[in-house]
């Protein structure tokens, strides 16, 4: 993420095949903002929700494992352009009721949040 790319790094040091993707619509192309999964739980003073038994179901992840969404660093790409996205169909989505106050909220910290611009 952050750290690796700070030091030069383009690829990430570890598969993510599973992270949550939001699409915004833009004149030179769709961004699409990426959000990591892990399993690790995180500093209480890092910008992370625990994902819930029923959105991991809706979203089509394990739900006996423990999952952590990561808010506070975040790749961006470019749709139909991108070297890092895989052509596969997305497993499940979120709920709205859960989803939308987490990007409320990444909204009202994106100038102090990390991003690691992948379309450059």
């Amino acid at each position: 993420m952050a750290r690796e790319a700070s030091h030069g790094e383009t690829e990430g040091r570890k598969n993510r095949p599973i992270a949550v993707g939001v699409r915004l619509a833009r004149p030179g192309g769709d961004l699409v903002l990426f959000f990591p999964i892990s399993t690790k739980q995180l500093e209480p003073v890092r910008f992370a929700v625990e994902v819930p038994s029923i959105e991991k179901r809706r979203a089509g992840l394990d739900p006996d494992m423990r999952l952590w969404i990561i808010l506070d660093e975040f790749n961006t790409d470019i749709v139909g352009r991108s070297f890092y996205v895989e052509p596969e169909p997305p497993v499940g989505r979120f709920s709205k009721a859960f989803f939308l106050p987490l990007l409320r909220g990444f909204i009202a910290r994106r100038k102090t949040l990390t991003e690691v611009n992948r379309h450059r």
